[in-house]
């Protein structure tokens, strides 16, 4: 055994030099496609904004209401640019979305998710817990979907 380091394929010898990995990362740069890009940002607003929401289990404490709306918001924009592209393969996006909308709104209404409270089904609860007529800036505008509403 050689107390030499790796370099990326495996093999030992010489980390590799500044120009070698500019090569390299020009080379992967040349065969990504933006439509993945497009698809693994989605999921990673989903996954994130999930996260942010305490929906994954021992994510309780990172709850931040602000950046689940982010989450939302950013999916549902770059959703419809996608679709096309996924084709049938769209519905699991668009159930995740949708889970993470009503999620949100049951935690800005008060409400753990899976419940019934004041943003629950028919509820009017306001998002990113905002009172007074017409909910918050997201809902107002039109852009954010809340169940029952």
């Amino acid at each position: 055994m050689t107390d030499e380091p790796l370099t990326p394929g495996g093999q030992t010898g010489p980390p590799p030099t500044e120009e070698e990995l500019r090569a390299a990362y020009e080379a992967e740069l040349a065969q990504l496609r933006i439509e993945e890009v497009l698809i693994q940002t989605i999921v990673s607003l989903l996954n994130l904004g999930a996260r942010k929401a305490g929906l994954v289990p021992g994510s309780e404490a990172e709850r931040d209401l602000d950046q689940v709306r982010l989450a939302i918001e950013g999916a549902r924009a770059l959703l419809p640019v996608a679709e096309p592209m996924l084709g049938p393969n769209a519905g699991p996006l668009r159930d995740a979305l949708s889970q993470l909308q009503m999620a949100y709104a049951q935690l800005a209404g008060g409400a753990a998710p899976g419940e019934d409270g004041p943003a629950g089904p028919g509820g009017q609860g306001e998002p990113g817990g905002q009172g007074g007529e017409g909910g918050g800036p997201a809902q107002s505008s039109g852009r954010l979907w809340v169940p029952g509403q």
